[in-house]
């Protein structure tokens, strides 16, 4: 019972948050990274994309002060991607739910957050242009923004996550029942199993 809870904990962990990340991180080839915002100045960033990028995660890297992004929920930045005149993705980034930022140095207070701005499903050949802008926080100490473009990264499977959390959780109970009602899966000891005391000598129960 313990060992199947085990393997059902794995699992689900696997499903749920080791593939999702896999991903995201890992699937297709990053593009590149561009700076959209540095000495206090947002800029357009213009990109040359072809068919066979698609699909095509956005990200964007904020580089500020811990202690005010944690905890704030509004939305610190707006991107937008156009091309041909046509906006194809726009989202908000916030940024409040990312549990390790990276650093930029231990010297230094500032911290890098990640967001996921969206996936472009399909791409028209020719130049797309990304446009940050502030959002509606106030008192962000922003250093500076970055936008990070990969291509042809795998979707993930909607099901995936749910179906994770769901086997995590069956495992979890499970290894907390046999933590509980261990002792009762143990079979009663057999008084034969030990042999009897010696009957002469010292130590024996005959004088």
């Amino acid at each position: 019972m313990r060992f199947l809870s085990l393997l059902l904990l794995i699992a689900g962990a696997a499903i749920g948050i080791f593939y999702p990340w896999a991903m995201s991180n890992f699937s297709g080839h990053a593009i590149g990274t561009y700076r959209v915002y540095e000495g206090g100045r947002f800029k357009p960033v213009t990109v040359q994309l072809a068919a066979g990028d698609a699909p095509l995660r956005v990200r964007g890297d904020l580089t500020a002060r811990a202690a005010r992004i944690a905890g704030q929920q509004r939305t610190l930045l707006t991107l937008t991607a156009a091309s041909g005149g046509r906006t194809v993705l726009a989202s908000t980034l916030s940024f409040n739910h990312t549990d390790n930022p990276r650093e930029v140095s231990p010297q230094l207070p500032d911290k890098i957050f990640r967001d996921e701005a969206g996936v472009i499903e399909t791409v028209t050949p020719g130049p797309y242009v990304f446009t940050v802008g502030p959002g509606d926080a106030d008192g962000i100490d922003m250093r500076a923004v970055d936008l990070i473009l990969r291509a042809g990264t795998g979707s993930i499977d909607e099901r995936a996550q749910p179906a994770g959390y769901t086997l995590m959780g069956i495992g979890l109970s499970g290894l907390v029942l046999t933590l509980v009602f261990g002792r009762g899966d143990k079979p009663p000891q057999n008084p034969n199993s030990q042999p009897p005391p010696p009957r002469w000598g010292r130590n024996g129960s005959a004088r």
